[in-house]
């Protein structure tokens, strides 16, 4: 009989070099209940390949922003033979890539070029911080990483029509506000009606994990189709007002016992939200307002009264 190959066995030092991991993090996940321990042989300590797949499954899950607390039970579920197959499909899942659209890049000269012909370093870091540019190890103020093509020609756009810079970005950023609000609750809308039954145990069965990717793959669509049919139906009608209103010779007046649409940023809704629930904030924000008015009221009728004392 042929012998079987010796697995392969690695000092700490040899670990860390492989997995990417400091010695220092491998001892901490060793004293987490992360990692096993490794074999005791003499006055060495002599790790195998199981060591270093755990490493590299626990860095994966970092990279897609778990917690090591949420890993530990990841990984107790999967030692204690529940399985994690279907687990970190659904992870993987919902770490996917949520659009077609491919990252591309950008050298600085072609940048430049697209918004006006001069170098702007400021525009450039408000870019980076927005996400909108990634800067690239080794190309540092050569090239570009553009994450989402799309986002930066309709920049570009803009801007060849005469909107400045600022403006465009202070537009994204709120806009991301407001997208973010609108993903945040279709996120809690199909978690109570589809995903709830899926997540009961935590971590979930791997049959659960495994039936809840694939959902997550039928539903990946519907988000960005619902936003676009009704972004759609809000520009056609909105726009038609809006082009009424300036084409007709006497606009017409809003009444003041009318209801009027007002803009509030998305963190306050969502603090709106956390004290009252949902179906309170409308009535929340129309007593809040209320009752500034009247403590302003309050406070410029004392005011004055106090002017006509002193003279």
């Amino acid at each position: 009989m042929a012998e079987q190959s010796a697995q392969p066995e690695y000092r700490i030092e040899d670990l860390a070099h492989h997995s990417g991991a400091t010695v220092r993090t491998i001892r901490a996940y060793q004293d987490r209940g992360l990692l096993p321990r490794p074999e005791r042989r003499g006055r060495s300590n002599v790790y195998g390949d199981a060591h270093l797949a755990r490493l590299r499954q626990i860095a994966d899950l970092l990279d897609r922003g778990y917690t090591l607390a949420s890993i530990k039970e990841l990984l107790e579920a999967w030692d204690t033979g529940r399985g994690l197959g279907g687990v970190l499909g659904l992870v993987a899942e919902v770490h996917g890539p949520w659009t077609d659209e491919e990252a591309d890049r950008i050298s600085r000269a072609e940048l430049d070029a697209r918004f006006g012909g001069t170098p702007d370093e400021e525009a450039i870091r408000e870019a980076v911080e927005l996400g909108v540019l990634e800067r690239l190890p080794g190309r540092e103020g050569e090239e570009y990483l553009v994450p989402s093509p799309q986002e930066l020609a309709v920049a570009a756009e803009l801007y060849a029509a005469g909107v400045p810079l600022a403006a465009i970005t202070g537009h994204l950023r709120e806009l991301r506000d407001q997208v973010e609000h609108i993903a945040s609750r279709f996120l809690e809308f199909t978690t109570e009606h589809v995903f709830a039954r899926y997540l009961e145990h935590r971590p979930p069965t791997d049959a659960d994990a495994a039936e809840a990717a694939t959902m997550v793959r039928r539903l990946r669509p519907l988000a960005q189709q619902t936003v676009d049919a009704e972004l759609a139906r809000a520009m056609r009608l909105l726009a038609t007002r809006h082009l009424q209103i300036h084409l007709s010779p006497d606009p017409p007046r809003v009444r003041d016992d009318q209801p009027r649409a007002v803009s509030l940023p998305a963190g306050t809704i969502r603090a709106v939200q956390g004290l009252v629930g949902e179906e309170g904030v409308e009535a929340f924000i129309a007593a809040a307002t209320e009752r500034e008015v009247s403590k302003r009221t309050l406070d410029t009728l004392a005011a004055r009264r106090h002017k006509v004392e002193e003279i």
